[in-house]
């Protein structure tokens, strides 16, 4: 669905991404994974149209992203985006947020009911709580707003930055498993960041794992740990696996809490 080649890109003095070359495949979850600043953001920023190369070319669907905004805007249709947190627009009610687009794209009420139906049993959101504005929801229902309104469109392509960062470890972990089985039952191309190994591993078909701008490697979680293509890769796996086990351990007896 998506291929980047040679793509290059810098912020002033910083190098976000170094001459990367990578293909998303279509139908799949593929997991951008890594350290803070490693470029997993600004990459999926690049396959929005959200920013352009300095170098180098983004592909979607054999073909390069446009940037005549017209073209662009249009493209963006067809790609569903989430981010951190919802960014959702304060002053629209849940609703209001999730059938933005469709109304400004003149949907029939008729039409945008059914979707928004459709999407309220496929998330699991309370449908009393439509009627509240994002201040008014709690973290995990501003998430499931956020996610309702990428898939409003009903798009080709699912773009989503840390979408679970922000949510404490209980809603995180249920809305990981809402995760999966929506990402199972619509078979979408999608593309989702996070630093969280365990959350790669649970969501993704496939983990790209990133360091300083650059793919370390690609494939399945077995295949970084049986076949690491750089010793990177297996500190990056243990020093995460201890940072798991070390939150999950009671604190020795006299330290403090």
């Amino acid at each position: 669905m998506y291929a980047l080649q040679d793509v290059s890109k810098r912020f002033g003095t910083t190098q976000a991404l170094r001459s990367l070359t990578l293909s998303l495949p279509e139908g799949r979850t593929t997991v951008l994974l890594g350290p803070s600043g490693c470029g997993k953001s600004t990459l999926i920023r690049l396959l929005n149209g959200l920013l352009h190369p300095d170098t180098g070319r983004v592909l979607y669907a054999g073909k390069p992203l446009p940037t005549e905004a017209k073209a662009l805007l249009e493209l963006r249709h067809r790609v569903g985006y989430a981010l951190q947190g919802g960014g959702l627009f304060p002053h629209l009610s849940g609703e209001g947020n999730l059938t933005l687009m469709a109304r400004h794209l003149r949907w029939p009420e008729a039409r945008i009911r059914e979707r928004r139906d459709l999407l309220v049993e496929l998330t699991r959101f309370p449908r009393e709580a439509l009627g509240r504005y994002p201040a008014q929801l709690s973290g995990g229902q501003r998430q499931r707003v956020a996610l309702m309104r990428a898939l409003m469109l009903d798009p080709e392509v699912l773009l989503l930055d840390e979408p679970l960062g922000a949510l404490d470890p209980l809603v995180r972990h249920e809305l990981q498993a809402d995760l999966r089985s929506i990402f199972a039952r619509l078979r979408k191309t999608v593309v989702l960041v996070t630093h969280d190994l365990a959350e790669a591993a649970f969501l993704g078909d496939d983990i790209v794992l990133m360091r300083e701008g650059q793919v370390v490697q690609q494939g399945r979680l077995v295949d970084l740990e049986q076949r690491p293509a750089d010793p990177f890769v297996t500190r990056f796996i243990q020093a995460q696996r201890w940072a798991s086990t070390s939150e999950s351990s009671p604190a020795p007896e006299g330290a403090p809490t």
